[in-house]
């Protein structure tokens, strides 16, 4: 009976200590109704990829065009729908590859060619998730006013 006890004990601790404390949470459709309200409000022209991230193509460019895996240099500003700046970039841009940023770039900055902009609203799945993130709220859609400087 001893040995039981002290299995329980052990068994009850190791599932206390392996129990979220943060579970996520699914924003999908809060996310995809603050996008679409967005996009009303500003009287955008967007496009839903399969993945649920929207894009607004301005100008699409006419350089090279990058893949998931490239290395670019992008000019952005990085802001929530109530229009507050989290984010933003040098002038001169800053350069990474597609593999090393959230989901909506990777699957985003291929859409443009060089010298292409316009504004990619990502929704949390395709962002920082379901948690918070260097003063980004979880489960935020982040839009971003994006310029493809130039494919590395």
């Amino acid at each position: 009976m001893k040995h039981i006890l002290s299995a329980l004990m052990i068994l009850t601790l190791f599932i206390s200590c392996t129990k979220d404390n943060n579970p996520t949470v699914d924003y999908t459709a809060k996310n995809e109704q603050e996008i679409k309200d967005y996009i009303a409000k500003n009287n955008l022209t967007a496009q839903r990829s399969a993945s649920g991230l929207y894009y607004v193509i301005n100008n699409p460019g006419t350089g090279t065009q990058p893949t998931a895996s490239s290395n670019v240099t992008v000019a952005y500003n990085g802001y929530f729908t109530d229009g507050t700046v989290f984010d933003k970039s040098p002038d001169a841009g800053i350069s990474f590859g597609l593999q090393q940023v959230i989901k909506g770039w990777t699957e985003g900055i291929p859409y443009f060619k060089t010298g292409g902009d316009g504004v990619l609203l990502v929704p949390s799945h395709l962002g920082y998730g379901s948690y918070n993130y260097q003063g980004i709220p979880g489960g935020s859609v982040l839009i971003f006013d994006v310029k493809l400087i130039s494919v590395n």
